[in-house]
């Protein structure tokens, strides 16, 4: 089971739409893909069209009993999306509290993985979408991957969000005595601007092969999909959208993630 881990300290870079987007473009191959949302705002669930204060159980409530979980139980956390061959596990609000009343305790950083490994047989993928805020959920998140990717939106702002989740994941490796491998996603290029042209370019000589030598474009069909509840290789697959993340996922696959390390 791979697991990899979407993330960024800055918001609106299109975290959400990666994780939604590679999931459709890996169920469409028949993978089985189970998606992770942990982050509070629950933007995972809802843009597939599941309330997350309706849901009966959530990531939270495994959170809260992660001494004792059975792969039972935390199959039972799991919600079946519209989507065949994609699954959730749920965020809530109620994440938001993880970090004062949990944060603490001993070997909290590693609860996503365990319970992860329970479910391991059932799954071909794993995304996990991150908040954008560091704390025990994204902690839990690095924990538990064998690769980040991060979504950096192609303009100056989100290049500087970029830097600071780098530094994020050097400190993490080296208090943990461990390495990330990373993948760096241009996403909202609109080559039709200077300012995508420009950052792309700065992309370009700040991460050198951490990059990846492509781009997700500007493209509406994505928010029309959200609209729809539906990833955008089930909307719209034709879409330039669609065809550039079926060029990511390509290209994580032949990497095998060996390319770039965090030192």
């Amino acid at each position: 089971m791979k697991i990899w881990t979407i993330a960024n300290q800055k918001g609106g870079v299109g975290k959400t739409t990666t994780v939604v987007s590679l999931a459709g473009a890996l169920a469409k191959r028949e993978q089985r893909v189970l998606m992770v949302d942990t982050d509070p705002h629950a933007s995972l669930g809802y843009y597939l069209g599941i309330d997350s204060e309706a849901v009966s159980a959530s990531l939270y409530d495994l959170f809260l009993n992660h001494k004792a979980l059975t792969k039972a139980q935390v199959s039972s956390h799991i919600v079946s999306t519209k989507v065949e061959g994609i699954s959730l596990l749920p965020a809530t609000m109620a994440l938001a509290t993880l970090d004062r009343s949990l944060g603490h305790q001993e070997g909290m950083g590693l609860i996503l993985k365990k319970l992860l490994a329970l479910v391991a047989e059932d799954y071909d993928t794993v995304l996990i979408d991150c908040p954008p805020v560091l704390g025990v959920l994204m902690v839990n998140a690095l924990a538990a991957s064998e690769h980040i990717l991060v979504p950096v939106q192609t303009e100056f702002l989100a290049i500087k969000g970029l830097d600071r989740m780098v530094k994020t994941m050097i400190l993490m490796g080296r208090s943990k005595q461990i390495t990330y491998s990373y993948t760096v996603i241009p996403t909202m290029y609109d080559r039709r601007t200077k300012a995508s042209s420009s950052a792309l370019q700065q992309l370009e000589t700040d991460y050198g092969a951490a990059l990846w030598p492509d781009v997700i474009p500007i493209d509406t069909k994505f928010r029309d999909a959200s609209l729809a509840h539906l990833p955008a290789s089930h909307y719209a697959a034709h879409s330039r959208g669609v065809k550039a993340y079926d060029r990511l996922l390509d290209y994580l696959f032949s990497k095998e993630f060996a390319h770039v390390k965090l030192n």
